[in-house]
């Protein structure tokens, strides 16, 4: 593939998307501790449920301000009448059980911060804050270890595979391809 920069990237870049270029080279695989950020991925990462990346991060800024820039606060809140209101939104991905999901996962999100003090503490726990290099899946037992315990929490839209890429999106898991100039950066 042939950057205008001369840079290799990740194959699933897309060179004429100047906003997926600057996610892949800014964003994806650097590690998060920010609970903040945590929360708007893991709510991004489920409205990608059955659509790809580019769809949502072309939708990000829409996104935050729908969602009051992820103020985990007041999506906790957020009841019938801003449901609606989101489910009338063109800017973003209107589907309800999404939507809904985003609200209870919200509240969950919350309890986990209260146990552990910060859902980056809950979350890199499961690498004793280690982050791990792999290419090549979509799924793996960290994946399905992080999906089972959210699930059992009550979290919707955290299967295997979204978590997988929640891991990837955050830095848990490091996935730049091979020959990718970020490759093994924070490794």
């Amino acid at each position: 593939m042939e950057w205008t920069d001369g840079k290799m990237r990740c194959q699933w870049a897309n060179p004429k998307n100047e906003r997926y270029i600057r996610y892949h080279d800014e964003e994806w695989g650097v590690p998060v501790h920010n609970d903040h950020k945590l929360f708007e991925m893991l709510v991004l990462e489920g409205f990608q449920a059955g659509l790809t990346w580019e769809c949502v991060l072309n939708k990000r800024e829409s996104f935050r301000k729908a969602f009051d820039d992820f103020d985990l606060e007041k999506v906790c809140g957020y009841g019938e009448e801003k449901i609606e209101e989101l489910l009338n939104n063109p800017g973003i991905i209107r589907n309800q059980r999404k939507i809904r999901a985003a609200v209870t996962n919200a509240r969950i999100f919350c309890q986990i911060q209260q146990e552990y003090q910060s859902f980056s503490d809950y979350l890199w726990n499961f690498t004793d804050g280690k982050v791990i290099y792999e290419t090549g899946q979509t799924r793996s037992e960290l994946s399905d270890t992080v999906s089972e315990d959210l699930k059992k929490r009550g979290m919707k839209f955290v299967g295997t595979t979204i978590i997988y890429a929640y891991l990837q999106a955050v830095g848990v898991i490091y996935s730049h391809d091979e020959g990718c100039f970020l490759e093994k950066t924070f490794c």
